[in-house]
């Protein structure tokens, strides 16, 4: 038996279904395998950051994620640090994503990563076209020029799936990575890291000391700036903590307890659901596309949980790639344009794991190895609290954009990378800001599901030629009108050319000698 898709989608986690909801409110047909017939129950991947929220509200699901949130409303979803453990007399709670709120659209959210696979899943549910299929295994991924076939197992059947596109999602041992034969490579800190999932109301009323937050790290200075840090799932009894173990440690062994005792600072009562251990490593694959066969998530990069960045970025390739296979499948995109995925997704990853995540690593250790409070209250305390500041510093200078892509007219000897400036100048490859319209309305909540003109007191002649280059080319294009007054003064250009990700490819103050080659372009065709 043989069955005919669009897109065959392996992996049913959150960006694989990510992946699916963005093609399917697109109009794509696939169909998603997913070996798990159930959900998992470890809260892995709580932080949704405040772009992928962005992604939700697009998905039609940002408030039901919200609503799905295991915290109570309005609890502060943040950071504390603490030296040594968490009676240590040297903590601080310094702001972080707050500080990059004003330049996306939503605010960002914490829930249980199978709370958010829940919401997705019955997101997906309601869209035609669109097939989960659980506990099926992918065992063989081939393709030709004409198409890509995926075999699936489940139970002793055996079935053939045929798509135009395969797209792996299945996670850090992808069997779609592997069979395309893409190569990853990257760090590894050769550190064995324990997983503990537990309950401990006791727990949660010592934390009263600080003000109310998600996360609690322990910068400990035997660990060479290694992470020991608890997270609360629930306020009241249940959270999760990573942190570094000797190799050999077992699930039931009684270090797993002394660790997390060590850890606090005191012994407390506690009830531990889950242990589970990962290796401290980065891994980015070299490239995320192989002919047919792309790979999104886990899948094309893998990194310690440090930051969120993980889900995240997953569900921004999600994002990045739902777009470029509509276009491609609907005939106003070219092979240039499913290309320009790898080619802009890759480099921004590369740096999340060295340079951001390593960097952070290498920091911590060297601020560790330089200070300590015996020596120097008042100088560790400052170079402490400096270091404490360091995510908040991290994310003032994580923005994703895509200067160096084919796809877009950014500067002359432009390159993508993770680091930039936040600012609300709109700029050929990066993300566009949210402003006000006239109307009071975001431009947010106007932008097209395919490529959108924002026209600035401009003549319509300039809107004509864009307009009949999208024609002719066969682009979906929706004209945003508006003053050039009020907030959108700040994106400095009174036309910009925006793409169904909500990044920007192109900006001027007049149109284009040839609005064609522009569009042509963005869309790979030319």
């Amino acid at each position: 038996m043989t069955e005919r898709h669009q897109v065959i989608i392996v992996g049913g986690g959150p960006v694989g279904v990510g992946l699916a909801l963005d093609l399917g409110l697109r109009g794509v047909h696939c169909v998603v395998i997913e070996r798990r017939p159930q959900l998992s129950g470890i809260p892995k991947g709580q932080g949704l950051s405040q772009r992928t929220m962005e992604h939700a509200w697009r998905w039609g699901v940002a408030d039901r994620l919200r609503a799905a949130r295991t915290m109570p409303e309005g609890h502060p979803i943040g950071q504390v640090t603490v030296y040594d453990n968490l009676l240590g007399d040297f903590w601080s709670a310094p702001p972080a994503r707050e500080l990059v709120q004003d330049y996306y659209a939503q605010a960002n959210e914490r829930l249980p990563q199978y709370r958010t696979e829940e919401v997705f899943r019955d997101r997906l549910a309601e869209l035609p076209g669109v097939e989960l299929r659980l506990g099926w295994r992918a065992t063989e991924v081939d393709q030709d020029e004409n198409g890509a076939r995926v075999v699936v197992e489940r139970d002793g059947r055996r079935e053939v799936l045929e798509a135009d596109y395969v797209v792996g999602c299945d996670g850090g041992h992808s069997v779609v990575r592997e069979q395309a034969d893409i190569e990853r490579s990257g760090t590894d800190w050769d550190e064995l890291v324990a997983l503990v999932v537990f309950r401990s109301p006791e727990l949660h009323e010592a934390l009263s000391r600080f003000p109310d937050r998600s996360t609690y790290r322990v910068m400990h200075p035997d660990l060479l700036g290694y992470w020991m840090f608890f997270g609360r799932v629930d306020v009241g009894a249940e959270f999760f903590f990573h942190a570094p173990v000797p190799p050999g440690t077992t699930a039931d062994g009684p270090e797993i307890v002394e660790l997390l005792h060590r850890a606090a600072g005191f012994p407390f009562a506690l009830e531990i659901d889950h242990v589970g251990f990962w290796d401290l490593r980065v891994q980015v694959a070299h490239r995320y596309r192989a002919g047919r066969v792309f790979i999104a998530g886990d899948a094309a990069h893998t990194h310690p949980p440090y930051g969120g960045f993980g889900l995240n970025n997953g569900l921004e390739d999600a994002a990045n790639l739902g777009w470029k296979l509509a276009a491609t499948l609907q005939g106003w995109g070219g092979d240039a344009l499913l290309e320009s995925y790898s080619l802009e997704r890759q480099p921004v990853f590369r740096d999340v794991g060295e340079d951001i995540i390593g960097g952070w690593i290498r920091d911590d250790r060297a601020m560790l190895e330089k200070y300590r409070p015996e020596d120097d209250r008042e100088e560790f305390a400052r170079a402490f609290e400096e270091a404490a500041r360091g995510f908040g510093r991290r994310l003032r200078s994580f923005e994703p954009h895509y200067e160096g892509s084919p796809a877009v007219f950014g500067p002359a000897g432009g390159v993508s990378s993770a680091h930039g400036e936040h600012t609300f100048v709109a700029r050929a490859g990066h993300h566009l800001p949210p402003r006000r319209l006239s109307s009071g309305r975001s431009v947010f909540e106007e932008l097209g599901a395919g490529f959108t003109l924002l026209a600035l007191d401009v003549d319509d002649a300039a809107v004509a030629l864009f307009q009949e280059a999208a024609r002719a080319l066969g682009v979906p294009l929706t004209v945003l009108r508006d003053t050039c007054s009020g907030e959108v003064v700040d994106y400095g250009a009174r036309l910009v050319l925006v793409r169904p990700d909500q990044f920007v490819a192109w900006t001027g103050d007049a149109a284009p000698q040839d609005a064609e080659r522009v569009l042509g372009r963005a869309t790979g065709a030319a």
